[in-house]
């Protein structure tokens, strides 16, 4: 069974940055961020693969928001700036099984889920 722990989130300006963390019990595997806001469905933020060579985002982030990961630590991250009030949302992490190498945008792709960090951002 694979946890993952979630970190970072708190509440900021616009504008302002965060950077969260999603730290793994093993590793490395195919891992993301996703987000929920009140009333709204989970959505794709970011993925990664397991080495790191391929990332993936949604267009509502891309140029703001920069996902990577440290295999040594089993630590994956999530550096976001410009921050905007529409980024405020639950944030998950999620791991997919080892050798995925597709499909990371999609949640249905992941196995394992973090329990989420609250990220608000005022205006």
């Amino acid at each position: 069974q694979v946890q993952l722990v979630e970190s970072g989130g708190g509440l900021v300006q616009a504008g302002g940055s965060l950077r969260l963390s999603c730290a793994a019990s093993g590793g490395p595997y195919p891992m993301g961020w996703f987000r929920q806001a009140p009333g709204k469905e989970r959505e794709f933020v970011a993925g990664i693969s397991w080495n790191g060579a391929r990332t993936y985002y949604a267009d509502s982030v891309k140029g703001r928001f920069t996902i990577s990961r440290d295999n040594a630590k089993n630590t994956m991250y999530l550096q976001m700036n410009s921050l905007k009030p529409e980024d405020t949302a639950v944030y998950y992490c999620a791991a997919a099984s080892w050798g995925k190498t597709t499909g990371l945008e999609r949640a249905s792709t992941y196995n394992y889920w973090g329990q989420g960090t609250q990220v608000t951002v005022s205006s």
